[in-house]
């Protein structure tokens, strides 16, 4: 038996397990694990491709299963956080069961991704892991600062369920998004290349004004990913802005 070729699948099922224990977490109303669990399966995510590549141990096994674990991390564990922090802030009724819907457009986001081979080198609508860091990092910056602006907008019943539609529709869009991982096919100085360096620039940015203003550390990732968006949809706009002032 070759072990080797079993590593990138190893590190994918953990990635899966970590989603598993991160809703058994948020059951239980423990967000801030839940989130953390989160983050460990974002790691694990990122490093079975890079074992993948790594060591020549590409399977559709291991497409498949890289597949059905993104959609438990991040789709059903995102989507129940929000749903679970609705129900902690005291909101019922049929708007806590919005946010499920994140869930639902995620397994089809995952499952347009595995078919559409446009997708190779940047995406099509909004990845999943960047959607779930927004759900996660939120939920988890809530539940730790109670006192917040943001505590105010999560105990409206509106607030999370418009927020759960708005992302639930970038997870199917058309929007072109890059990738935020450097490839060596993108070449220097390329607008790929481009892209991924200004991306780092908002990072450095968010982390900056975060520390200025002494916020939690999760509106790093809230802010980072919340630009991801904005920079994708501005960059799909600034040809059409061009050509309409030509």
């Amino acid at each position: 038996m070759n072990i080797i070729k079993h590593i990138p699948n190893t590190i994918t099922s953990m990635n899966l397990f970590c989603g598993l224990m991160g809703v058994i977490f948020t059951f239980k109303g423990q967000l801030d694990i839940a989130f953390y669990l989160m983050l460990a399966a974002a790691a694990c995510d990122f490093c079975d491709g890079f074992a993948a590549r790594l060591l020549g141990a590409y399977s559709d096994l291991g497409k498949e299963l890289d597949s059905l674990a993104d959609m438990v991390s991040f789709g059903a564990l995102p989507a129940l956080m929000a749903h679970r922090l609705m129900v902690l802030n005291g909101t019922d009724g049929i708007w806590c069961y919005i946010p499920l819907l994140v869930a639902v457009f995620s397994a089809l986001r995952l499952a347009k991704f595995n078919i559409d081979e446009r997708q190779s080198d940047s995406f099509i609508g909004l990845p999943t892991p960047a959607c779930a860091m927004i759900c996660g990092s939120f939920a988890y910056y809530v539940f730790k600062d109670p006192s917040s602006v943001m505590c105010g907008w999560a105990a409206s019943r509106f607030f999370i369920p418009a927020a759960s539609l708005v992302l639930s529709f970038l997870l199917v869009s058309e929007i072109p998004m890059f990738s935020m991982k450097f490839k060596k096919n993108i070449l220097p100085g390329s607008p790929m290349h481009k892209q991924r360096i200004a991306f780092v620039g908002v990072m450095v940015v968010a982390s900056v004004l975060v520390l200025l203003l002494g916020l939690n550390w999760s509106m790093i990732i809230l802010l980072t990913f919340v630009s991801y968006i904005v920079m994708n949809i501005g960059i799909m706009l600034m040809p059409r802005a061009k050509k309409g002032t030509m």
